[in-house]
């Protein structure tokens, strides 16, 4: 039921996350009408939302244990309107970690690859047993990893 990811959420974004080659993570979605504040913008907390989630998500990227963020920091600045009839792309990157925190930008790109929001977020490093009880078969937790999963995608 996650507000970001969930593939059951009926008022999701049902967003689709996808580690690049660069260790950046980029989370594909194309929002509805129950996400949009002025007519047809998007809401400027869903656009925070998404780039929350990719900017925590990016610190598992090339990783071989299991590393969780929790927000506790976001710094979003917002440079255009974002229209809900467009599929939209957010990509994110690490740039720095310690063993405790780590630090991640992000922007939310426009069809046109324009930048529409940007994020900076810092994040404390948590297992995940510390911070919900998680069925990843349950919650259809997975990473798309080859040309050949039905929903890869070439960035």
């Amino acid at each position: 039921m996650c507000l970001v990811c969930g593939r059951k959420n009926d008022s999701g974004l049902k967003g689709v996350f996808y580690e690049l080659d660069n260790n950046e993570l980029v989370a594909v979605f194309k929002p509805t009408a129950q996400h949009q504040s002025y007519p047809g913008r998007l809401h400027g907390g869903i656009a925070s939302t998404i780039l929350d989630e990719t900017i925590g998500r990016a610190i598992m990227v090339g990783k071989e244990t299991e590393v969780w963020g929790v927000t506790v920091e976001l710094s979003i600045r917002f440079k255009q309107p974002i229209p809900l009839t467009q599929e939209l792309r957010v990509i994110a990157r690490i740039v720095s970690e310690n063993r405790r925190f780590f630090d991640g930008t992000g922007e939310l790109l426009l069809e046109d690859g324009s930048i529409a929001v940007q994020g900076r977020g810092r994040y404390l490093k948590q297992p995940l047993e510390q911070i919900a009880a998680f069925d990843p078969v349950e919650q259809e937790w997975r990473v798309a990893s080859t040309s050949e999963d039905p929903e890869f995608m070439e960035f």
